[in-house]
């Protein structure tokens, strides 16, 4: 199983459950372990993430879906 799908399971069980109790629970246990988890960037990084979102802004990106259409002619032509 991966993790996406365990992930999954675990979301629609918790949905189904109704003890207060229990999910306070649960929460406890979610809070220990993403408190304090936070990701800390590099200088070059922040920087490239502060010119990704210059190019942004300046409409120097290709949406998913024309990139995917790029990829699939590119497959094709093989």
């Amino acid at each position: 199983m991966t993790t996406i799908e365990l992930k999954r399971q675990l979301m629609h069980r918790i949905a189904e459950i109704d003890d207060v109790s229990f999910l306070n629970a649960i929460k406890t246990i979610l809070d220990s372990k993403t408190r304090g988890q936070t990701i800390e960037l590099s200088k070059e990084q922040k920087l490239e993430i502060k010119e990704s979102k210059k190019d942004v802004d300046l409409g120097l990106f290709v949406e998913q879906q024309e990139l995917d259409k790029e990829f699939n002619k590119w497959l094709s032509a093989k």
